[in-house]
């Protein structure tokens, strides 16, 4: 994704969509709440996701000031990625985002794997 000049914005959702919009961004970021995870850890979490796509997601989160990764030099290479300050802003958002999905969810009858709530 492009990042676009910011007089191009027309209302803030546009920016908010454009940062959080991606297809497992929201999910990263529900993830990551008070915690720092290892790619690998993100992966099995997000195992639908390809693993192009994953990194894709990340390294724009990353860009935007979402989450921090730290790599640490060792063989093999270790990975971690938390949520920055400006990404912790997001939590209430976040958490409403999956109250909301998991009402739709259970009003249209669909059962969902997942059972519990994005604690902060």
């Amino acid at each position: 994704m492009t990042k676009r000049k910011k007089d191009e914005y027309q209302c803030p959702l546009e920016v908010t969509m454009e940062i959080i919009g991606g297809k497992y961004k929201g999910v990263i970021i529900g993830h990551l709440i008070n915690k720092t995870l290892r790619y690998s850890e993100l992966q099995k979490l997000i195992s639908h996701a390809t693993p192009k796509m994953l990194i894709q997601q990340l390294k724009e989160l990353e860009r935007d000031g979402i989450i921090i990764r730290k790599l640490y030099p060792v063989v093999p290479p270790k990975t971690e990625y938390s949520l920055t300050e400006r990404g912790k802003t997001l939590i209430p958002a976040i958490i409403e985002l999956n109250k909301w999905g998991m009402n739709y969810l259970k009003e249209e009858g669909i059962p969902c794997a997942y059972k519990g709530d994005v604690e902060i």
